[in-house]
């Protein structure tokens, strides 16, 4: 019996409009849909008229570590049978920053034919309009809650190229008062870093803050209530 095929889904990071027609074709196709959370993936769905089964396939951990996951065997026997599955996170281009690398990692260890449908994610979206010289960038993912924390700054300052991260709201002015601290010793020529902050992208209340570290700092602790939703800032 042939292996079944995993593909990767890109679904949409806000605006439910965002999601390709062969997206939908393939999740409603789909012997079955592993979801990063089946509970947030279920609006999408239906929304779509999706009735494909689902399965959960999350990682959990804190303070950076990371528990495995119980279903990745699961997943790949279910691949080994022939079946056709779809993995969707909870928004945007799966494998970044969330379980889909572990799953990929084991299909494509497995021989299991592993295949991208994309479409919206945050960091194209925020880079697309970031209007500054991104032929070249660092992505680093989401900041260490704890330990290695400021390490993570310090190596985000002293690259000369944009470096780009994913930031938790809960976070978000705690890691840029570190930003500003840390940058005047970890730069040759005294001076500070430049961000571009994007929130809610794709959303009714989708916003891009621009300025000095310093600037874009004040401008939340004045305005707590814009501190939510999912955050992605470019620094350079």
């Amino acid at each position: 019996m042939n292996t079944g095929i995993l593909y990767l889904v890109a679904t949409p990071i806000g605006n439910l409009g965002d999601i390709t027609y062969r997206a939908v074709e393939v999740l409603k196709k789909a012997d079955l849909v592993v979801c990063e959370d089946t509970r947030t993936s279920r609006k999408l769905l239906d929304h779509y008229g999706i009735k494909t089964a689902t399965t959960s396939f999350y990682k959990s951990g804190r303070g950076g570590s990371v528990k495995p996951v119980p279903k990745v065997d699961y997943i790949i026997e279910e691949l080994k049978s022939g079946k056709n599955l779809s993995f969707i996170t909870d928004a945007g281009t799966p494998g970044i920053s969330d379980p889909g690398n572990i799953l990929v990692e084991a299909a494509v260890r497995e021989g299991i034919c592993v295949i991208p449908i994309p479409g919206a994610s945050a960091l194209t979206a925020l880079a697309s309009v970031s209007g500054i010289d991104l032929t070249e960038f660092i992505f680093l993912g989401f900041p260490p809650h704890k330990k290695g924390r400021e390490t993570f700054f310090k190596r985000l300052i002293a690259f000369d190229i944009p470096a780009i991260y994913y930031e938790s709201p809960h976070r978000l002015v705690k890691n840029l008062e570190l930003l500003k601290s840390l940058t005047p010793a970890c730069l040759p020529v005294r001076q500070e870093k430049n961000i571009i902050l994007g929130r809610e992208l794709t959303k009714m209340f989708e916003e891009i803050v621009r300025g000095p570290v310093g600037e874009v700092l004040e401008y939340f602790e004045k305005n707590p209530g814009k501190i939510k939703g999912e955050i992605i800032i470019i620094v350079y």
